[in-house]
């Protein structure tokens, strides 16, 4: 990084609290997916979404061959899902309920609110890439979200 601390870059943008999404499509019928916390709306006419996974993803590759995704948000007891699909490599579904969205991509049972989306454009973002998504489908639950602040999990209370 030039010129800058990454460990100082960390611990300041760590300071900007964020929900958390995991990134599902499925590859061949086999389903795939990532835990993603750069995840934003970009535009209301036409609705999309953007969101940055990393280059060294070996999840993101095959999901982007999908050509279509869901991004399901996170509720405040899915911690233990959203350190699962941190992980590379293994079986992330074992033991997850999900069904097919309008898309064919895996919408998790229990999310707070899910966002189908059709791949649209990717652009370099350093060591990420930068994901535009083109909005199908939306789904809202029951529920609060799981935030992530200052390298740690928390809940939001009003």
């Amino acid at each position: 990084m030039s010129g800058l601390d990454q460990a100082r870059f960390r611990e300041v943008l760590g300071h900007f609290a964020t929900g958390i999404t995991i990134v599902t499509a499925l590859e061949d019928g086999v389903p795939v997916g990532f835990t993603c916390q750069a995840f934003a709306a970009l535009s209301l006419d036409p609705p999309m979404v953007i969101l940055a996974p990393a280059r060294s993803s070996t999840s993101w590759p095959r999901i982007a061959k999908a050509g279509a995704f869901c991004v399901n948000v996170l509720e405040e007891h899915q911690e233990a899902l959203c350190r699962a699909f941190a992980i590379s490599g293994g079986d992330k579904f074992d033991g997850v309920g999900w069904s097919h969205g309008i898309t064919g991509a895996p919408v998790i049972q229990g999310s707070l609110a899910v966002v189908e989306c059709r791949l649209g454009d990717i652009f370099d973002g350093g060591d990420h890439e930068l994901v535009t998504g083109h909005v199908v489908a939306l789904e809202v639950n029951e529920g609060s979200p799981l935030i992530f602040y200052r390298g740690g999990f928390g809940r939001f209370a009003p």
